[in-house]
């Protein structure tokens, strides 16, 4: 239950779906119910295919790059740490590129938003996938992974009933609410975020002999 708790929380903090309310809203306003609805399912349904390739494939990447373990925390944990930070200062649409004029008008015209911008890289982006990777070098009892499993389920099935509930949660909370949680959850991922750093750090130190 400890490592569901710590995985969930992890995963549920750096995607940060709280956030990505408002652009759903904005993205989905002439849509109906129905249609806001099936779009938040594939969204849910796109992202957990992301979370679950990124798993799975995560020894396959890092042997095809020649990457090790500890520089994958080191980077994976500056860019969790920059995706923290752009939560705490208010600045999480600019940090995922929503604020170019260029990509501002290919939202508008793309018929199909579920995949981009909303499962990549609103939700999915680099910081979830370097997280899942390190969780598959780090953890490789069969308990363990179907533990990692549950929350990576869990965690999309939080994303579906957020957007789905979207502009409920909108009407109850306002802009200065979510912007509120928004930025409580982003010093909860810059944590995160140097607590990788860190103990990548003391590995590299460890295996040097200090």
């Amino acid at each position: 239950m400890e490592l569901f708790i710590f995985s969930f929380g992890a995963l549920f903090s750096i995607m940060n779906p709280l956030g990505t309310v408002p652009v759903f809203v904005g993205l989905t306003q002439n849509n109906s119910k129905r249609e806001r609805a099936g779009i938040a399912f594939w969204t849910s349904f796109n992202v957990l295919i992301i979370l679950l390739l990124s798993f799975f494939a995560g020894k396959y990447i890092l042997s095809f790059f020649g990457i090790s373990l500890n520089s994958l925390k080191i980077a994976g944990g500056l860019i969790i740490a920059s995706s923290g930070f752009a939560l705490l200062t208010g600045k999480f649409t600019e940090h995922k590129g929503m604020k170019k004029p260029r990509v501002k008008d290919d939202i508008h015209t793309r018929s199909e938003i579920s995949l981009t911008p909303l499962a990549i890289p609103m939700l999915a982006g680099p910081g979830t996938i370097s997280l899942l990777i390190t969780y598959n070098q780090e953890y490789k009892g069969m308990f363990d992974c179907l533990i990692i499993l549950g929350s990576v389920f869990a965690s999309s099935l939080c994303i579906y009933l957020i957007l789905k509930s979207s502009h409920y949660i909108v009407r109850m909370l306002g802009a200065s609410g979510i912007n509120a949680l928004s930025r409580i959850i982003g010093f909860i991922v810059i944590a995160i975020g140097i607590e990788l750093i860190v103990v990548a750090v003391l590995s590299i130190l460890k295996l040097a002999g200090f």
